[in-house]
């Protein structure tokens, strides 16, 4: 056998154990529907009247709000997650064994972009329940979805290299904090351009913003324009980013 379809088989082993501990502790499954789910609501019936978004009903300009809302929270979860195999002492125990150096932070990544993906499926249900009705075609969903997965597999990538580099679960968890707060500074729940100027160049530019901008569109069938490809590039770079961070942090932690 090759080394590839080794590293494949030890992935989908320790993607079956993420996915056990999941279902074993529901809680953070849980939470990653009922924050966003909760966030949606909150908006919706208590600010949408007074924001004004140039004529798009405030649910539709929110959804994409929601769902980078859930990303972030999903950095939390999955940062905890690896951080708790370090201190454990999981991953030495697993480094000792024959198994692929990538497999147990592959099985993080994959495992946080499925649990995520879950939950953004049914924020935007429990959405289209309230009256969302997107404008878009099959083409667009798909690019929705391709778009949603790798901003989501970008930050499972940070999130896993907050996990290694921190080594415990509470630090862990307070590094995550700070994506919890960049969306509410970006274009996601209300226009950037309602916002004091000398705040405007960050929120306007930042990535999520762009990320949002992207998803809203192509949701509400309306051109992108520089956002698809700025989303596009952030989400890759910070995978890329993140990767080799995780990387660089798993080697040093293997030379302690």
């Amino acid at each position: 056998m090759s080394a590839l379809s080794y590293a494949l088989t030890d992935s989908s082993t320790m993607l079956r154990r993420v996915l056990r501990h999941t279902t074993r502790n529901p809680s953070t499954l849980i939470m990653s529907v009922l924050l966003p789910g909760v966030l949606l609501l909150l908006l919706n019936y208590g600010f949408g009247g007074a924001i004004a978004t140039g004529g798009v009903p405030y649910l539709a300009y929110l959804i994409p709000g929601i769902v980078m809302m859930g990303a972030c929270y999903s950095v939390s979860a999955t940062a905890v997650s690896v951080a708790t195999d370090a201190s454990e002492g999981i991953i030495d125990r697993f480094r000792t064994m024959p198994v692929a150096r990538s497999a147990l932070m592959t099985g993080h990544v994959i495992g946080s972009v499925l649990r995520s993906l879950f939950g953004t499926t049914l924020v935007v249900l429990v959405a289209l329940a309230l009256g969302y009705r997107p404008t878009t075609d099959p083409l667009r969903w798909l690019a929705v979805l391709g778009l949603v997965t790798l901003l989501l597999f970008a930050v499972a990538w940070l999130a896993a290299a907050i996990g290694l580099a921190t080594g415990n679960a509470t630090g862990a968890a307070s590094a995550a904090a700070i994506f919890q707060i960049l969306p509410f500074l970006s274009g996601a729940f209300v226009p950037t351009e309602t916002m004091p100027g000398w705040l405007q160049t960050f929120t306007a530019n930042q990535p999520m913003t762009h990320i949002v901008a992207a998803l809203r569109a192509l949701l509400n069938d309306t051109p992108p324009g520089n956002h698809a490809w700025l989303a596009v590039a952030w989400c890759a770079g910070t995978a890329l980013l993140g990767f080799l961070w995780a990387r660089r942090a798993y080697n040093r932690r293997a030379g302690r």
